[in-house]
């Protein structure tokens, strides 16, 4: 026995990837014995941990020997001499699969919720898992890595048998074990505590990590001069912070708006900064027609980006807009403008059809999100979405209303714009950040 549990062997694992250390490393532990060893390593590494989802495809009456595995995004992997020696059909094969996909969509649901997976776009990722037999699950884990963007590889288990990085041919970027024995019958072997992981560890070693990498935000109140008036605001910016987002209110609410210091609180925890202002003056609020005002809610938008990109605590950021209803059209009108810094677009129920002269000039890359019950608007951001020439995604929130207030929807919201920005600022900046 090497190891007395999976903690024991994380730790070990751990001590052999301290040359990641300084590194934009993500962590990612295949459910559910791997976790408890990733969670050791990302803790070593102080890096974020998030989960691989990948299936085993056991064969039928002997279900340990695995004769291939399922990954997310459809990726799927055989091992035709398993399939071959064993003489499984067709038939069975695919029954199989239907019900490890139904598991795979299941745990996925169990272990984020509405929550968004780490990006791993451009960045170092090291899969781990409790060791590694046939390597079929490593290589899945492997593809949907690197179908996900990874720049880099590494795969990284406890225990392996001897020989066995021939199996991965050359998936992986790097490959790290702690041991590689020559007498290798099940990964079960080398340790002394290898009973089964329950999915409520898996879900509190997440959760563990989360809490850990909560940044502190330097949160102050400003004044912004824009034009003939001055506005109030709120800067939140994190240490480190990947970017700041700048949002832009709609329908005539201002920085206190409850629903966008939901959004801009989860952007802040996830290390991006937010400035949340008034577009409007008290005196201007009580106008109507200021609300529809779109060229006047650009201008602001535009005076306020540029008012920030002079603050100190902007220097290298790149700078995104999140814009709520008719606040949403003002953001993209602003960011079509060519001499826009800004390096992504989120809109939460927006107005799209306000900005719709403006629409192909975007050249930020946009996320449009509405909810599945408000049919008028999700008719317009579909229109909208035609009139984009830039990168663009339509997403859109289940049984959702125009303002999100449907248990879980604003959360979701929340988790779309922090991926779309994470990323997209990353691309941006192309300077390696911890997320």
């Amino acid at each position: 026995m090497f190891f007395s549990d999976r903690t024991d062997a994380g730790r070990q694992l751990a001590a052999r990837l301290d040359h990641l250390k300084g590194h934009d490393v993500v962590v990612l532990g295949l459910p559910r014995g791997g976790v408890p060893v990733a969670a050791e390593v990302a803790g070593t590494l102080d890096a974020p941990l998030d989960i691989c989802l990948v299936r085993k495809l056991g064969v039928p009456h002997q279900p340990e020997l695995a004769m291939g595995a399922l990954g997310e995004g459809g990726v799927r992997v055989l091992n035709e001499r398993v399939l071959r020696e064993t003489r499984v059909g067709d038939r069975d094969l695919a029954a199989v699969e239907e019900r490890e996909l139904a598991e795979l969509d299941q745990r996925a649901l169990r272990y984020r919720g509405s929550r968004a997976s780490v990006p791993l776009d451009g960045r170092t990722v090291v899969v781990v898992d409790d060791g590694l037999a046939t390597g079929a699950t490593a290589l899945a884990a492997c593809r949907v890595v690197r179908a996900r963007g990874a720049a880099r590889i590494v795969l990284a288990v406890p225990v392996a048998p001897r020989g066995w990085t021939a199996r991965l041919g050359g998936e992986a970027d790097e490959t790290v074990s702690v041991h590689a024995p020559e007498l290798f019958f099940a990964i079960g072997q080398f340790y002394r505590d290898f009973s089964q992981t329950p999915d409520a560890e898996v879900i509190a070693c997440l959760e563990r990590n989360r809490a850990a990498r909560v940044p502190v935000v330097q949160d102050v109140d400003v004044r912004i001069p824009v034009a003939d008036v001055t506005l109030g605001g709120r800067l939140a910016v994190p240490e480190d912070a990947g970017g700041i987002v700048l949002f832009a209110h709609g329908s005539g609410s201002s920085r206190h708006s409850p629903r966008n210091r939901a959004v801009a609180a989860a952007l802040n925890r996830s290390g991006l900064g937010t400035l949340l202002f008034d577009l409007l003056t008290e005196t201007e609020a009580t106008d109507r027609a200021h609300v529809f005002d779109t060229p006047l809610l650009a201008g602001r938008l535009a005076g306020a980006t540029e008012w920030l990109a002079g603050r100190p605590e902007s220097t290298g950021l790149p700078l995104g807009y999140f814009g709520a209803s008719t606040g949403a059209a003002a953001a993209l009108w602003a960011a079509g403008d060519p001499a826009s810094p800004v390096g992504a677009v989120v809109s939460r129920g927006g107005r799209p059809d306000l900005a719709a002269e403006h629409l192909a000039a975007v050249r930020a890359p946009t996320l449009l999100v509405v909810g599945g019950a408000d049919a008028l608007v999700l008719d317009l951001n579909r229109r909208a979405l035609a009139m984009l020439r830039c990168e663009n995604r339509l997403a859109v929130v289940g049984g959702a209303g125009h303002l999100f207030e449907e248990p879980g929807a604003l959360e979701e919201v929340a988790d779309l714009a922090t991926s779309w920005f994470a990323e997209h600022f990353r691309r941006a900046s192309g300077i390696s950040r911890p997320s």
